[in-house]
């Protein structure tokens, strides 16, 4: 009787071990890593969303390759060494077989030296930061949505038009404020020569947990400048703006741009709070393309989640879909493989047609600005009219980024 038992009991063990090991062969494992808890949580938030939606579209149609996709999240609360041991986890211990998510700038630039290390595919779709894509480039690291540069190239082409002269800036006391601020200097400089830009100590960087702006709207306003140039974004914008707001800081002479504005999650938030007629911009802008794909996306979007996408939530969604069509270019989930074909790789996505190209794995991705108008089909702004900057007219060469393979 015992040894009976004891057959049966190798024989379920047998059957077991060959079910998970066939469950495990055929499923695509992806690790998202985002900011899902505090005050900037609504991107973690928008980004699984629309990573949700990809797998939820790319399962039912019969997965990758025949292979159902899994996705694994975590919380990078928006510090490095926490995003670090984030990825470590989804690597090492999930055993995942592509990263996607980052959203600072700063971490990004911290953790992507370690991505070439855990020998796994990384796709940023957030974190803007050149150097990802420039000096601290590696063969891992690619970035689907637009950087800083290619933003703010924009923003200096709308600066020109507005005729304003004198510039200052109010943004986040870290590489991406200061980054942004660097770049929109040297490419109004270029595009107007005319254009000047007040010195460092006139111009305003309040620190990332700054919750009261109204001395950095006091000073902005005593400079009297044509022109300010905003790079804050989440949280922080949301509350600049509605301070702002009541200090007359958009009653002024000056002309307003705000390079991330035009985020759904700062839209949504501030509602009809979010004054008319400024320039802003945004690295996905759901009613900017007129293609089957895109109302496809912002429709189903729409109908799971009963919101808009935000750009967040389109990276995600992107990405997921780019290492569907990197596993099937290449015939496999070998990580080295995925490498491989994202090298290069022309892709359809909402937005319109990507590229990431070989020399720094940047994708090569329009530009969406606008101007904030009320629309009485929208709880929220939209961007009205719009303007659309070509990837390739926006895009520094690679032998400009500082990317060296």
């Amino acid at each position: 009787m015992k040894k009976k038992i004891f057959s049966i009991l190798i024989a379920l063990s047998f059957v077991l071990t060959s079910f998970i090991g066939a469950h495990a062969a055929t499923a695509a494992k992806i690790g998202f890593t985002y900011i899902m808890s505090g005050p900037l949580s609504a991107y973690g938030q928008f980004a699984k969303q629309g990573a949700e939606l990809a797998i939820k579209e790319i399962n039912a149609s019969g997965g990758i390759n025949g292979q159902q996709v899994e996705g694994y999240f975590e919380d990078s609360t928006g510090k490095a060494d926490v995003a670090l041991r984030a990825i470590r986890k989804l690597v090492y211990q999930d055993k995942v077989d592509i990263l996607i998510g980052l959203d600072s700038s700063g971490v990004a630039k911290t953790v992507v030296p370690s991505i070439e290390q855990m020998k796994t595919p990384l796709i940023i779709t957030h974190a803007a930061t050149p150097d990802v894509t420039g000096s601290v480039c590696n063969k891992y690291t690619f970035r689907i949505s637009l950087n800083l540069a290619q933003n703010v190239k924009a923003a200096a082409l709308i600066a020109k038009e507005t005729g304003a002269k004198k510039w200052t800036t109010v943004g986040p006391d870290y590489a991406f404020g200061h980054q942004s601020w660097e770049y929109f200097e040297n490419y109004l400089k270029e595009l107007n020569p005319a254009a000047n830009f007040l010195p460092k100590d006139q111009v305003a960087f309040p620190p990332f947990k700054t919750t009261d702006f109204s001395p950095y709207i006091t000073k902005v306003m005593g400079s009297k400048p044509d022109g300010v140039f905003i790079s804050l974004w989440g949280g922080n914008l949301i509350d600049f703006v509605r301070q702002a707001s009541s200090m007359g800081f958009f009653n002024g002479d000056f002309k307003v741009l705000m390079s991330l504005g035009g985020a759904t999650e700062v839209l949504t938030a501030l509602g009809d709070k979010m004054p008319e007629g400024l320039w802003v911009g945004t690295r996905y802008w759901f009613l900017a393309n007129d293609s089957p794909m895109n109302n496809s996306f912002a429709n189903n979007y729409f109908k799971e989640f009963g919101a808009y996408p935000s750009y967040n939530a389109h990276g995600a969604y992107s990405a997921v879909y780019a290492y569907k069509a990197a596993v099937e270019k290449a015939g496999s989930i070998d990580k080295m493989a995925i490498v491989n074909a994202l090298e290069g790789l022309k892709i359809e996505l909402p937005t319109g047609m990507i590229e990431f190209r070989k020399g720094d794995h940047q994708a090569v991705t329009d530009a969406h600005w606008g101007q904030t108008a009320a629309d009485p089909a929208y709880k929220h702004r939209i961007l009205k009219p719009i303007k659309i900057f070509k990837g390739v007219d926006v895009t520094p060469a690679v032998a400009d980024t500082g990317c060296a393979m």
